[in-house]
């Protein structure tokens, strides 16, 4: 091994074009660090180490399940594709949803007692609305005489399950949908409230009633449904579905199951080559139910895992699923959202919203006014990863944890957890 000293001495005495690739090798490396990325103007998987050193709509993070440590630039907002392929029926186009919305982790236990549940998410829902997810998945119990978003056992929320009154994340939703006149949400509700007229009451008093879609004018026998210009004209910009089949008729509030099919929630959703129907839920490929929510996530969440479950997996399971059904997605649900290995649940989307509105390969390829099939040419990023729209970020995303860093439930709390649903079933 020669040493830098002894490496000196060989270059004194080498000759002078040696002398020449030295000093041209050292030009080239410095040129190479100070044109490096940094401050903001990182691109798509190029190498990171903080947020602030990645583009618009890109945060800096890693994926140790996939053996990729270095973290690299990822995508962390959605493509909204009304703002590429306007006026068609809602039905038409595939959004993001989050599953359990409101299960954050590090959200503070409003309760004064410590929370033992699981975490679905880690940002806030302001924050998700804002990063282009346009569903929600909240669970609403009866709970302190309100109502409150929580994991339960069997059907009952507890101190150490609960998250917060629904009423706060309802306003926030109310906060985005008053700012932005043009965009549509949907919630999806599991829903364990028995208070008489109780949701009636909370979506009025969070502000939330003069956006409602009624349900006398949901399609119910398959036809499309209104375009996406036309709700925003009228102001129905909230679509409600609930998993109780009698607040239809009791409260105006959709049954789920009437209007929309869907996959099995859980390890049973995912199993590659397969997408079973809930078993709630009309056949996947029924011809009376316009909408389709694809469940992607797995029974217990992880963190640390959900950047490889949002890899070509999801790819190869939305392609499976629009087999079944015949149709693609409208609705894909999915943990930790952000978590991917560059472009995870966000190319998904670009690419399901491609095929159904345009026929390309992506939607930032659709062109207005061309006919289906004639796409544009899409510049590359890193020679792998496409471009998407500019212009739908503001600000820079940072998750909960560093970039290197993820919340993973402990195994002595899984346990716990068994524990203590084991004991309930019992």
């Amino acid at each position: 091994m020669v040493g830098f000293a002894q490496y000196r001495i060989i270059i004194r005495r080498a000759p002078a074009n040696l002398h020449l690739f030295h000093t041209l090798l050292i030009l080239s490396i410095f040129l190479h660090t100070s044109t490096a990325c940094s401050s903001g103007n990182c691109q798509l998987l190029d190498s990171c180490s903080s947020a602030t050193d990645c583009g618009p709509g890109l945060y800096c993070g890693n994926c140790p399940s996939l053996s990729k440590n270095q973290p690299v630039c990822t995508r962390g907002q959605s493509t909204i594709p009304t703002s590429i392929v306007i006026g068609l029926p809602f039905n038409k186009y595939s959004w993001l949803v989050t599953h359990n919305s409101f299960s954050i982790v590090d959200a503070p236990s409003l309760t004064g007692v410590q929370r033992v549940t699981f975490y679905n998410q880690e940002d806030t829902v302001t924050n998700q609305l804002r990063n282009g997810v346009r569903g929600l998945m909240l669970d609403m119990y009866d709970f302190e005489d309100d109502i409150w978003l929580c994991h339960s056992f069997r059907g009952q929320c507890y101190n150490f399950t609960a998250f917060q009154p629904a009423i706060n994340t309802l306003k926030e939703v109310e906060v985005f949908l008053s700012a932005n006149p043009t965009e549509i949400v949907t919630i999806i509700i599991e829903d364990y409230v028995h208070t008489p007229k109780g949701l009636t009451k909370l979506f009025s008093d969070a502000g939330l009633d003069k956006y409602w879609f009624p349900v006398l004018k949901m399609p119910k026998k398959g036809q499309d449904w209104p375009t996406i210009t036309d709700m925003a004209q009228q102001n129905h910009r909230l679509l409600v579905f609930t998993s109780d089949s009698s607040k239809e008729a009791d409260e105006g509030i959709a049954y789920q199951w009437r209007y929309m099919v869907e996959n099995e929630s859980g390890d049973g959703g995912v199993v590659q080559g397969s997408c079973p129907k809930r078993k709630e839920s009309p056949p996947l490929n029924s011809k009376g139910a316009t909408l389709f929510l694809q469940n992607s996530f797995p029974t217990f969440p992880v963190q640390a895992d959900a950047c490889k479950e949002h890899s070509a997996l999801l790819g190869d399971m939305v392609g499976t699923c629009y087999k079944a059904a015949g149709k693609m997605p409208n609705f894909l649900a999915v943990n930790f959202y952000m978590r991917s290995d560059g472009g995870g649940v966000f190319d998904a989307l670009d690419r399901m919203n491609g095929q159904a509105l345009c026929g390309c390969s992506t939607v930032t390829a659709c062109q207005a006014g061309a006919a289906f099939g004639v796409c544009k040419t899409i510049p590359v990023s890193n020679g792998t990863a496409p471009t998407y729209a500019a212009g739908t970020f503001s600000g820079s995303v940072q998750l909960s944890g560093s970039a290197s860093t993820v919340h993973a439930t402990s195994p002595s709390v899984f346990c716990l957890l068994y524990f203590v649903a084991m004991l309930f079933l019992l």
